[in-house]
C-alpha cells in the first residue's frame, strides 16, 4: 500500500459496489432470526429440562 490516495479511491470504488437489502427484505430477515432464537432458545430448554430429571433420577437411584 504505497499510495494511501489510491488506497481511499479503492475503497470508495468497492463500496459503490455493495448492493443494501431494503427495508422490506430487512423486517423479514429479522424476523426470521428472531423465530429461529425463540426455537433454539425452546428446544435447548426442553433438553437441559429432560437431562437434568434424567441425572436427578439417576443420583437418587444411589440413595
Amino acid at each position: 500500500m504505497a499510495n494511501p490516495f489510491q488506497f481511499l479511491q479503492d475503497v470508495r470504488s468497492e463500496g459503490a459496489k455493495v448492493t443494501w437489502p431494503s427495508r422490506r427484505e430487512t423486517l423479514i430477515t429479522s424476523g426470521l432470526v428472531l423465530a429461529m432464537v425463540f426455537a433454539a432458545s425452546l428446544f435447548f430448554v426442553t433438553v437441559d429440562q429432560t437431562l437434568r430429571v434424567a441425572v436427578g433420577f439417576l443420583l437418587s437411584l444411589g440413595r
